[in-house]
């Protein structure tokens, strides 16, 4: 046997970076195990990070001093904040990055991190005992380990799919993991299979760009990373166009031909990214379909075409291509294809990541079933610090559904599990006005800082950024108005005779930090970034009062425990039902028991009495 790791990281995806980085950053001597370094970082569907829901997620990673957000800002070339128009709460910072620059930014990253070492090599088989012990690579080397995570992404049997041509690949050109697949299986995890695809690739100086709408960035762009100044790359335009009659026409006479409904593929897409066969068999009333057409990079004449993921044969994908509006003598570059993989049920894993099945086994990104980069980088972030805390004999750190958007997925996986690829929305938070994009290190950096997995420079940024906007709340607090005197200032309030103060007012939708600056020149002293925070906050604070409750009362909730040897079977009064699911899911707590499909208001008093019984026992699992 090798050397030994106290992590092992398989894979060097989104997840497998975020992973290694953070058992690094946490002191443990890791290992990231990838076929060929060169790959570290690659993006292998669309180049971009970010969006609604999914942006949420790469602010959280940056806020755990994670690498995702700091990267994007390195590589980023046209930046926006989806859903300006609405509130903080549901905008998503996106950005459009440069392929080769993402990954040379990734690996830099990795190369720079200390305590972590990059070997090149395919794991083949895990070492066991009654725990994991470490890998064995397709060449014959072992290395020991206190944790391994895996990361496998779509490489688990992976087999893409291009009209009835069947190919064994990971992505394009790398070769599937089978070898890791039979182990799980022999140490008894039951797989499914689950799809996603790509669209083709086009050559872009035969896009006939003039004939297009343009969309350019913000300006200026807003960076991910609260470590990042300003954003330094050339900005871009990308261009919007729309499938036509014709183009539908064509995928309708072609349908048969696809291998998901020639059923070739059985295995579930992701729904709300669908490809467009998918469109058009299922919303066929339309008339067009919008597609986003996305530089590949600044030295890079390749093209993303957003919005036409497909498997059809090569020579229908030509020729619906050319049906799209500026497109018409688009050559491609490279065909889409849709690809299925295996992956694990994430009801097999605890809210840490770890394994039931397998102790000091952690699973991130596509093995849990989840699409998307930004759902993988924040697993592997919590994969890692996991296994560090594993391997180094502490306690499992968890963040629950009130502290980020990165609790609420896990809780989603390993309570609900996925019936198809698992995507992050907005929409999936129920406190999601505490949870916005814009505080996310507000949240989770002093924690990050206590668990000892953020360094030194972001510890430095963050207590100099809370102690500005400590400042400026303590600046806003005493500067009063009544109603009287903001109408001499042009501001309309209720003429309650109340005097209000500068934060107050902050919080009514038409008055911002510009107004009150002219009335109060020392707050036009502060910093552009903290003056957008101080009215951020405002504006939210009277809604984070009302939804405190509802977060005691869940944490409340997640407090009382059940205990892992509980026989639901002998609990009087539960339906066969209940009992059945409360049996298969095992529930830590009386929280998680109420997120089960199924169980009733009725059920969870039984338990909760049940726990009273027993006595209550306070819930270690978060750090």
């Amino acid at each position: 046997m090798d050397a030994g790791f106290d992590v092992i990281v398989v894979g060097g995806g989104h997840a497998g970076c975020e992973a290694a980085a953070a058992a690094a950053r946490m002191g443990a001597r890791t290992a990231l195990v990838t076929q060929r370094f060169s790959t570290v970082g690659a993006m292998s569907c669309n180049p971009s990070i970010g969006g609604l829901g999914k942006g949420h997620l790469v602010r959280e990673v940056d806020a755990l001093d994670g690498l995702m957000g700091r990267v994007a800002d390195a590589a980023g070339i046209q930046f926006r904040l989806l859903n300006r128009r609405k509130g903080p709460a549901v905008r998503g910072p996106r950005a459009q990055a440069d392929r080769k620059l993402y990954a040379a930014a990734m690996q830099a990253a990795i190369q720079r991190q200390a305590n972590l070492r990059v070997i090149e090599g395919e794991v083949d088989d895990l070492l066991t005992s009654d725990r994991i012990t470490g890998v064995r690579l397709a060449d014959g080397r072992i290395y020991g380990a206190g944790a391994v995570v895996l990361t496998t992404g779509t490489f688990l049997r992976g087999l893409i799919h291009i009209g009835d041509r069947q190919i064994p690949a990971g992505r394009v050109g790398e070769a599937p993991a089978t070898g890791l697949s039979r182990t799980l299986e022999r140490v008894g995890f039951a797989l499914g299979r689950l799809k996603t695809g790509t669209p083709p690739r086009l050559d872009g100086t035969t896009i006939d760009w003039a004939a297009l709408e343009m969309q350019p960035g913000d300006e200026p762009p807003e960076p991910f990373s609260t470590l990042t100044d300003r954003i330094t790359n050339p900005q871009i335009q990308c261009a919007i166009t729309r499938t036509t009659a014709a183009t539908h026409t064509i995928i309708r006479d072609n349908v048969h031909r696809s291998p998901m409904y020639s059923g070739q593929i059985k295995s579930r897409g992701p729904r709300y990214c669908p490809s467009i066969e998918d469109k058009i068999v299922r919303f066929g009333e339309r008339d067009g379909h919008q597609i986003f057409l996305e530089p590949e990079g600044l030295d890079d004449t390749t093209v993303y075409p957003n919005g036409i993921s497909t498997s059809l044969p090569e020579d229908v994908q030509l020729a619906l291509v050319a049906s799209i509006p500026g497109l018409e003598r688009a050559r491609l570059v490279r065909p889409g294809y849709a690809i299925e993989y295996d992956h694990v049920d994430p009801r097999e894993l605890r809210p840490s990541l770890e394994t039931k099945r397998l102790p000091g086994l952690f699973l991130a990104g596509q093995i849990n079933g989840t699409t998307g980069y930004e759902e993988a980088a924040a697993q592997g972030l919590m994969a890692g610090l996991n296994a560090a805390s594993r391997a180094g004999g502490g306690a499992p750190i968890e963040f629950d559904r009130a502290e980020g958007y990165l609790g609420v997925m896990v809780d989603d996986l390993v309570t609900r599990g996925v019936t198809e690829p698992y995507r992050m929305f907005t929409s999936r938070a129920e406190y999601r006005l505490t949870l916005r994009a814009d505080n996310a290190d507000q949240r989770l950096t002093d924690k990050g800082i206590a668990l000892g997995c953020v360094g030194s420079e972001r510890s430095r940024s963050h207590r100099a950024k809370m102690a500005a906007l400590h400042e400026a709340r303590a600046i806003a607090g005493p500067l009063t108005l009544t109603p009287s005197e903001a109408a001499r200032h042009g501001l309309e309030l209720r003429k309650d005779g109340q005097r209000r103060s500068a934060f107050e007012l902050l919080s009514y939708p038409h008055i911002g930090a510009g107004d009150l600056a002219r009335i109060w020149p020392r707050l036009g002293e502060l910093d552009r970034k903290i003056a957008e925070q101080l009215e951020i906050d405002a504006k939210y604070a009277v809604y984070l009062g009302r939804q405190a409750a509802d977060v005691e009362s869940y944490r409340r909730d997640e407090s009382l425990v059940l205990s892992d040897d509980l026989d639901y079977a002998t609990l009087p009064g539960l339906s066969n039902e209940a009992r059945q699911k409360l049996q298969t899911h095992r529930p830590r707590t009386i929280g998680h028991a109420g997120r089960i499909d199924g169980i009733t208001p009725a059920a969870l008093t039984l338990l909760v009495a049940h726990v009273h019984r027993r006595g209550p026992k306070r819930n270690r699992g978060a750090a």
